[in-house]
């Protein structure tokens, strides 16, 4: 029996106006509660951010959308469709991977389509085991969506389940690029479906093949892309929680909890309002949810930061229709990429970037004629890393732009730096060792091992976002609300799971 707040849940406060926030808000709501969410910035989307600088619309947090489902999951809450509310557009290719040695491979979701390129680019036995890493890949999805990432857990022991024996049996507990190796043994292929690993903070060695499910999503589930940039998924959140009745608090910063016989009463803001609950959801950075609850976990191992990164906008002038909106540019030393920004605290001497050229997926993010890169590259967080970036921030930008336009020439020309966040700066935004991504996903820090959205001693606070339950992602942070509605509300009874093709809801 899953562990729920007790006493009344009437009317809930929710923290937070970034996906967690919002998606919390909308399942509450849709439960018949009253929600009131309160944000410090004057828009939706927390992590998702936004800037407008001289005719570009920027997206300051992700720029690859994967699992459609669970975001209708989300609007279906309230009785919407994501439909009514936002234009999601597929993305083909899904990315283009670039290599060092000047190698192309565009990485399909269509499974007959990516057979080929495959084939083309490494051969029929390696197209062969690309078939059967696929049939694993959703095999993993399929045991452990479910049970293991879109569930609540009460302890270590809520794990033990028959689906952890099917999941452990298919190879999950075993490492991440140990399974992809069984399937492809062409060692540029393989950084296809383990390139993710960085997403979960974890060298593809190390890290558990659970977490391939991140190449599911990636590789097979496909990539989206929505009119109007990233900013238009809380946009569309937002404007379906306030149709739902959900009241937004912009511009004001909790500061301060009321509390009384073990239950938060009140949360009062930097506006001076007092703003009663009888239960509340905090989505806040770590540091910043601690601090409110005056208390900190008990851990034996302290917790352990992804690595960051830089992020630079750029406007250049507009590239040739057939340039991808996703690219890949994989460097020569690609293991030594993750020993460089998780054990060694320093940038990648080899950088692997991700250019998006976000115009590709829609032309208003540009003015005419132009287009909008983004430009990230993998960095050391703020505890392991050692780098003046304010000092240096220039000319790494600098590098990071000459290294996309001597891979990709058809880019950069007429370069124009719009906006770049490197770790510093997203310290100064309080997030926890400067990283945009949270906790790394290392053994320690998954499933019932990961901070829990539940607080001992606090009978009707529940947490959400990505340093909790499920992780780091746009899906996960997502799923993060609906697991905190249903510590408030118990389970819905209608599915949530998100649609898997070919299985039926």
């Amino acid at each position: 029996m899953m562990r729920t707040v007790a006493g009344a849940t009437d009317h809930v406060v929710v923290v937070g106006a970034g996906l967690a926030g919002l998606s919390a808000a909308l399942h509450l709501a849709g439960r018949g509660r009253a929600v009131t969410l309160v944000e410090r910035a004057d828009v939706p989307g927390g992590r998702a951010g936004r800037k407008d600088i001289d005719g570009y619309r920027l997206d300051t947090g992700p720029t690859v959308l994967t699992m459609p489902e669970v975001i209708d999951d989300v609007f279906a809450a309230v009785g919407e469709s994501t439909a009514d509310r936002l234009e999601l557009r597929p993305v083909r290719p899904a990315y283009r991977a670039v290599f060092a040695d000047g190698a192309r491979l565009d990485v399909h979701c269509d499974a007959a389509a990516m057979t080929a390129e495959i084939e083309r680019f490494a051969g029929p036995d390696q197209a062969r085991g690309y078939r059967r890493l696929r049939d694993w890949l959703t095999r993993l999805y399929r045991v452990e969506f479910d049970s293991f990432i879109a569930a609540n857990f009460d302890s270590p022991l809520s794990l033990v389940t028959p689906q952890l024996a099917r999941l452990a049996a298919i190879g999950g507990f075993r490492r991440w690029d140990t399974m992809v190796r069984r399937f492809i043994t062409d060692e540029r292929l393989r950084r296809i479906f383990t390139f993710q690993a960085l997403y979960a903070g974890v060298p593809p060695q190390r890290a558990l093949a659970v977490y391939a499910v991140i190449a599911y999503m990636d590789t097979v589930a496909g990539v989206y892309f929505p009119r109007g940039g990233v900013r238009a998924l809380p946009d569309a959140l937002a404007a379906a929680a306030a149709n739902a009745g959900v009241e937004f608090r912009y511009g004001a910063t909790a500061c301060a909890l009321e509390r009384r016989a073990g239950r938060v009463v009140a949360l009062r803001t930097d506006t001076g309002e007092r703003i009663g609950c009888d239960a509340l959801v905090l989505t806040t950075e770590l540091p910043d949810t601690y601090r409110l609850l005056g208390r900190m976990p008990r851990r034996l191992l302290a917790l352990r930061p992804a690595p960051s990164a830089v992020v630079a906008h750029v406007g250049c002038r507009a590239a040739k229709p057939e340039t991808a909106l996703h690219t890949i540019l994989f460097g020569h030393a690609w293991e030594q990429t993750f020993r460089d920004i998780i054990d060694d605290g320093h940038p990648m001497t080899d950088p692997s970037l991700l250019v998006s050229r976000l115009s590709a997926g829609d032309p208003a993010l540009a003015p005419a004629g132009r287009d909008l890169l983004y430009i990230l590259a993998p960095a050391p967080n703020t505890a392991v890393g050692t780098v003046d970036w304010d000092a240096t921030r220039r000319a790494y930008t600098d590098g990071l732009i000459a290294t996309v336009t001597d891979r990709l020439p058809q880019l950069g020309a007429d370069a124009e730096v719009l906006h770049v966040m490197t770790p510093a700066d997203w310290a100064r935004e309080g997030m926890a060792a400067g990283t945009p991504f949270a906790l790394a996903h290392t053994f320690t820090q998954t499933g019932p091992f990961r901070p829990a959205n539940t607080v001992r001693g606090v009978e009707n606070v529940v947490l959400a976002g990505s340093s909790t339950v499920p992780g780091v992602g746009v899906p996960t942070a997502l799923l993060s609300g609906r697991l905190a509605a249903d510590r408030i509300t118990g389970a819905a009874t209608r599915p949530t799971g998100a649609r898997i093709p070919g299985r039926p809801r």
